[in-house]
C-alpha cells in the first residue's frame, strides 16, 4: 500500500465511525468512476453551502465587523480555514463549473457567466468562445458519488444550463430551485415573476407570503437531511443570497439601518441584513445534524463562488468592500477572486487550524473524491487537499485564471498567475502586466514588473505553457470597434 492508501484519520473507531480513504485504495467501478472497499457505513457525507458574491473579507472570521456572522464564527473556531482559497473564476457560473467537475472553466470553455455578456461596439476585442451550458458528456461530483453508493441532492442556484441541462441531468437525485437563472425571480414567496405570473422557481410553488428566500432554501435541505436514514449523501447548498437584488427580511434591515458605522468600508445595511439570514442559515444547519447524530460523519465545506461585488450595479449598491483586498466580483485581482473557505470534519476528528497554502475550489472535487474512497477518469485539474486537512505538506504549485471576457462590473479581459508569494496578471487588449508580491502586498498597489523582470518572464512562460495544455480559448479583434466615448454619446 502506498502513501495515497492510508486512511484519512487513525485510528479507525470500531463503533460509530468511519475511514476515510485515499484514491489509492480503489477498486474499479461503473462508467467514469470507481468505488473502494469502503462500506457505505464508512464513507463520509457531505454538505458543500456555496454563497453567491460573498467577499472574503465579509465575514466575522475574516475581519468583519459590521457584518454579524456568529454561526460561521463557531464553525471556523472548530474548522480547518483555508485563508488563501480562490475562485477558478471572478464571476458566478465557471466556478460552479469548477467545482462541481475539478476542471478548470478554460478547459470546459466555460469562462463567463452563462449566457455571457454580449459583445459591444465599446470592447476592441471579441468575447472567447463560450459553452452555452455545462455538457452532459463531463463527470460531475455528483455523478460520481452516486456511482459510490451516494444520494445526492442539489437546493440553490445552478446557473449552468437550463432544460435539459439542469441537475437532474448531472447526477442529482433532487433538484430544488435550480434553473438557468444567474439571480433570484424573487427573494419573497411567491417565487415567481411578479409582473408575468409565469416564471416559477422550481419546488417553491407552495410556500407562505412573505417567506424569505434564504429561509426556505433552509427549510429544505433540513428536510432533505431529516429524511436521510442510511448511506451516505451529498447535500448542495448553493444559496442565491447575496447576490443582488439587494432584499432583507424588514426586521434585520431596520437593525442595520441602526448601526451603520459611521467609518470604515462596509456600511451596507441590505447586504449586512442578507448576510445576517445567510449566517442564520449556517447555524440551522449545523444544528439539524448535530440533532440528527450525522455531525460525526460528515463534511461540511463553507465557501463561496466569486468575490463580493464593489462597484454600482442596481439599486442599494454598492454591496460591499473587499478591503485591503482590492476591487471586487469581476476581476482578476485579489478582491474579485479570494473567497472564504471552511473545512468541518466530522466531530470526533475535527483538528482546527488556519492554512496559508494558495488553494482553489476546483480542488473540492479530487477532495470529496478522495474522502468518499473513489475517483473518476475524467481529467482533473484540481489537487486533493486531504493532506492539509491532516496539516501534512502540500507541494506548491501555481494556480490559474482565464478570463477573455469583459465584466459586467468594469473589469478586463486577462489571465492571471499565482506560484508562491507572486502573482502575474496579463491583460488581453493591450498585452500590460502587473506583478505582485501578495505576502508583502495584499491590497496589490506595488508593481513589481520593472523591479523583477526574471520572476515575470517565469511566470509568463507558465501563463503560456498551461494555455495549450487547457486549450484555452483566446479572444480576437473587434472589427466593429468604435471606441467607449463614441458608444457613451450614443446612448
Amino acid at each position: 500500500m502506498n502513501s495515497r492508501s492510508l486512511s484519512f484519520f487513525l485510528p479507525l473507531v470500531l463503533s460509530g465511525a468511519f475511514l476515510f480513504l485515499g484514491s489509492g485504495c480503489s477498486r474499479s467501478g461503473a462508467g467514469g468512476g470507481s468505488t473502494s472497499a469502503t462500506s457505505k457505513a464508512d464513507q463520509p457525507n457531505f454538505v458543500i453551502i456555496l454563497m453567491d458574491d460573498l467577499g472574503w473579507a465579509d465575514v466575522g472570521f475574516n475581519g468583519s465587523t459590521y457584518y454579524q456572522t456568529p454561526n460561521l464564527d463557531r464553525m471556523a473556531a472548530r474548522s480547518v480555514q483555508f485563508k488563501q482559497a480562490y475562485a477558478p473564476s471572478p464571476v458566478c457560473s465557471p466556478t460552479r463549473a469548477s467545482l462541481l467537475t475539478g476542471q478548470h472553466p478554460a478547459r470546459m470553455q466555460i469562462t463567463d457567466w452563462l449566457p455571457g455578456r454580449t459583445d459591444r461596439p465599446s470592447q476592441k476585442l471579441l468575447r472567447a468562445q463560450l459553452l452555452p451550458e455545462l455538457p452532459l458528456s463531463a463527470t460531475t461530483l455528483p455523478e460520481a458519488l452516486k456511482r459510490a453508493g451516494y444520494t445526492t441532492a442539489h437546493i440553490g442556484k445552478w446557473h449552468l444550463g437550463g432544460e435539459g441541462y439542469g441537475p437532474l441531468q448531472q447526477g442529482f437525485d433532487t433538484n430544488i430551485a435550480g434553473d438557468h437563472s444567474g439571480t433570484p425571480i424573487n427573494y419573497f414567496y411567491p417565487y415567481r415573476n411578479r409582473q408575468t405570473g409565469k416564471e416559477q422557481m422550481v419546488g417553491l410553488e407552495q410556500g407562505t407570503d412573505g417567506e424569505y428566500l434564504t429561509d426556505r432554501l433552509t427549510d429544505e435541505a433540513e428536510r432533505f437531511l431529516t429524511q436521510q436514514k442510511g448511506g451516505p449523501f451529498l447535500l448542495y447548498l448553493a444559496h442565491y443570497a447575496v447576490h443582488i437584488p439587494m432584499r432583507a427580511k424588514q426586521d434585520l434591515l431596520t437593525k442595520y439601518q441602526q448601526k451603520v458605522p459611521t467609518a470604515g468600508t462596509q456600511r451596507n445595511p441590505y447586504y449586512a441584513a442578507m448576510i445576517e439570514s445567510m449566517d442564520q442559515s449556517v447555524g440551522r444547519i449545523l444544528r439539524k445534524l448535530e440533532e440528527l447524530g450525522l455531525d460525526q460523519n460528515t463534511v461540511v465545506i463553507f465557501t463561496s463562488d466569486n468575490g463580493g461585488l464593489s462597484v454600482e450595479e442596481g439599486p442599494n449598491t454598492p454591496a460591499t468592500s473587499n478591503y485591503p483586498l482590492r476591487d471586487g466580483k469581476g476581476y482578476l485581482y485579489e478582491g474579485g477572486i479570494r473567497v472564504p473557505l471552511l473545512v468541518l470534519l466530522p466531530k470526533s476528528r475535527q483538528k482546527p487550524y488556519e492554512s496559508q497554502v494558495p488553494v482553489t475550489l476546483t480542488d473540492l472535487y479530487p477532495t470529496l473524491m478522495d474522502m468518499a474512497g473513489t475517483k473518476s477518469t475524467s481529467t482533473t485539474d484540481g489537487k486533493s487537499l486531504v493532506p492539509l486537512l491532516q496539516q501534512r505538506s502540500f507541494p506548491q504549485r501555481p494556480l490559474y485564471w482565464h478570463y477573455p471576457h469583459y465584466s459586467n462590473q468594469g473589469g478586463r479581459p486577462g489571465w492571471a498567475i499565482r506560484e508562491g508569494d507572486y502573482k502575474l496578471i496579463e491583460f488581453f487588449e493591450d498585452g500590460s502586466q502587473e506583478l505582485y508580491n501578495l505576502k508583502a502586498d495584499p491590497g496589490e498597489q506595488h508593481n513589481l514588473l520593472k523591479e523583477n523582470p526574471k520572476v515575470a518572464t517565469a511566470l509568463t512562460a507558465k501563463l503560456h505553457s498551461w494555455r495549450k495544455d487547457v486549450n484555452a480559448q483566446m479572444m480576437k479583434p473587434n472589427t466593429e470597434y468604435k471606441g467607449e466615448r463614441e458608444e457613451r454619446r450614443k446612448e
